[in-house]
């Protein structure tokens, strides 16, 4: 393996771990804050029970000290920057702090991901053998569904921030204070809440007239209720199921938490400040839109009257830090041989199609094999809404735009594909393929495009490749089966199943190589299989990545490129 680490060194893999500073430029003085509020959140930790905490109310805890700290200075923060240094300083407390005597905090997302799958138990054993579960699941899953407890601080400020805060923007000019800076508008909303609570004789300490208002400038300037979710980087998918339903997914699972909107009209106003941010809207003309937030989360919106218990917003997270085929192995989900060959295989320039269901983990595998991509290349992304998290410099993003009011004006997948073609890109990278683009992503792999990437929705291989030819047919052009057929054949390289599991674990459970046609057939062979196994006690499943043995179709392609002796060592 050493002639593939060597020819591969030109696409450093160090420079794609933790690329937070290379993706947006931070304030030089952050890091200033995070030096000064780390002893006193130790402090903190270690005198005041916060051990104690679940992590998101911990997070909330270091959202009022991070607020506290840049009251009154000119810091030049904004919300994402704020989010991100709440995040920062939560992850360094869980590696640095003390753990507590009694700790049954939940564990971490790092805990979670990066540590290694419980060892399965030996090959030869038999089924009497394997550990039995020693639980009650049912139990077990009623109270992971249940929704965690607020501390009495927070929960006051709720309570109390429902009854004046139609008074407090009575008083102020929301148009005003929205050009200010949060240093600024805190001060003055504190203010301001101050003198309400005195006229109505509420009595808060000092804890809670914090929790009141972070949780009125999250209402004025962030989403709402959904900022502690947002600041909580184990919480990759935030759902809103109308005001009185939110869940989330953590580890792969799902929990419902007790976040709360004050009615259907808070969420909408929610869901009105996602979309206005990127210009799009969202109404009974357009009850449904894809949009992202200011970190690059992804976001869809469906509201009544086709959602019928009221507005639904669905948030899938951007990940901080950038998931590279090395972390993925690291992870078991794959193996180390499997994320040889997909570098070989990007690095190939070949056409690599990546299937799975939905939440399955396409979008970050894509990232992953994008990394592989000469630094020299002109790469052209489509999207519906922009999340691939592209690491070279000579990257151009296309998103699509709905039509206006009057129903013109809309700019699909389609249009945007035709376009990129005519921008001499390197390589063409497709978000998600779901219609008729996949005429013109095919025609675009025949035409010296090598090296293009694409999603798209299956459950396995073959049924990848039934839905491609299908899309074709969407386009309105009428060819024989058999020559549809042909030209997937000759464009596709390689389809990668990733799938996500029932204990949360995704995992790539087939590398399968189109190699040509037979007759009217596509023919193709797995080059590297996942074997379910069994369950261990903890309830995380184990198997056996297996390879085929079987002499990849596209050695001559790795040979091109230097590296069809480190393909054939791996297989």
């Amino acid at each position: 393996m050493n002639d593939l680490s060597g020819r591969l060194n030109s696409v450093s893999f160090s420079r794609h771990g933790d690329s937070t500073s290379s993706r947006e430029e931070r304030p030089s003085y952050l890091s200033t804050f995070r030096e000064r509020l780390q002893p006193k959140i130790l402090d903190a930790y270690t005198n005041d029970n916060l051990a104690a905490l679940n992590r998101r109310d911990l997070a909330q805890h270091i959202g009022q000290m991070v607020t506290t700290e840049l009251d009154g200075r000119n810091h030049g923060l904004n919300l994402v920057d704020q989010r991100n240094l709440v995040t920062d300083l939560l992850n360094w407390l869980e590696l640095c702090a003390p753990p507590a005597a009694d700790d049954d905090r939940p564990a971490t997302a790092a805990a979670k991901s990066d540590g290694p799958t419980p060892k399965a138990p030996p090959a030869a054993a038999t089924a009497a053998e394997l550990p039995k579960p020693k639980r009650d699941v049912v139990s077990e899953t009623v109270q992971k569904m249940a929704p965690a407890v607020q501390s009495p601080s927070r929960v006051k400020a709720e309570e109390i921030k429902a009854r004046i805060e139609p008074t407090i923007f009575e008083r102020m000019d929301i148009s005003a204070a929205s050009l200010l800076e949060r240093a600024e508008l805190t001060e003055q909303l504190a203010e301001i809440a101050r003198e309400i609570l005195d006229e109505n004789q509420i009595r808060l300490n000092h804890q809670e007239q914090q929790d009141l208002v972070e949780l009125l400038l999250d209402d004025m300037l962030g989403l709402g209720p959904l900022e502690p979710l947002l600041a909580d980087e184990a919480i990759t998918d935030i759902m809103v199921n109308g005001a009185n339903q939110v869940y989330i997914e953590r580890a792969g699972k799902l929990e419902l938490t007790d976040v709360r909107f004050r009615d259907n009209s808070h969420v909408m106003n929610v869901a009105t400040r996602i979309v206005t941010n990127v210009g799009r809207r969202v109404d009974e003309s357009t009850p449904l839109v894809d949009a992202r937030l200011a970190d690059g989360s992804r976001v869809n919106i469906i509201i009544p009257p086709l959602a019928i218990d009221g507005a639904t917003i669905s948030i899938r997270k951007f990940a901080k830090k950038s998931i590279t085929l090395d972390i993925m192995s690291r992870q078991h989900n794959v193996s180390e041989d499997m994320a040889t060959v997909l570098k070989i295989a990007s690095r190939s320039q070949l056409n690599i199609l990546i299937s799975g269901g939905t939440g399955s983990g396409k979008t970050t595998l894509l990232n992953a094999l994008s990394q592989m991509i000469d630094v020299g290349e002109r790469i052209v992304t489509i999207e519906d809404a922009a999340e691939l998290q592209m690491q070279q410099p000579h990257v151009v993003r296309l998103e699509t735009r709905p039509a206006n009011l009057e129903g013109l004006g809309e700019i699909n997948m389609r249009d945007l594909v035709k376009n990129a073609l005519r921008m001499r890109p390197d390589r063409i990278i497709l978000g998600e393929v779901r219609g008729a683009e996949a005429v013109d992503m095919l025609q675009a792999m025949n035409t010296g495009h090598d090296g293009s990437l694409g999603t798209i929705h299956a459950n396995r291989p073959r049924e990848a490749l039934t839905r491609l030819e299908n899309m074709v047919g969407m386009a309105g052009i009428n060819l024989p089966a058999k020559a549809v057929r042909t030209q997937i054949a000759a464009a596709l390289d390689l389809i990668v199943q990733i799938s996500r599991m029932r204990d949360g674990m995704r995992r790539v459970t087939n590398i399968t190589e189109v190699v040509g046609m037979e007759g009217d057939i596509i023919t193709t062979q797995d080059l590297f299989t996942f074997d379910f196994e069994g369950e261990n006690a903890d309830g995380s499943l184990f198997g056996t990545f297996k390879s085929s043995g079987l002499r990849p179709h596209f050695a001559s392609k790795a040979a091109y490129f230097g590296l069809e002796r480190a393909l054939l060592e791996t297989l």
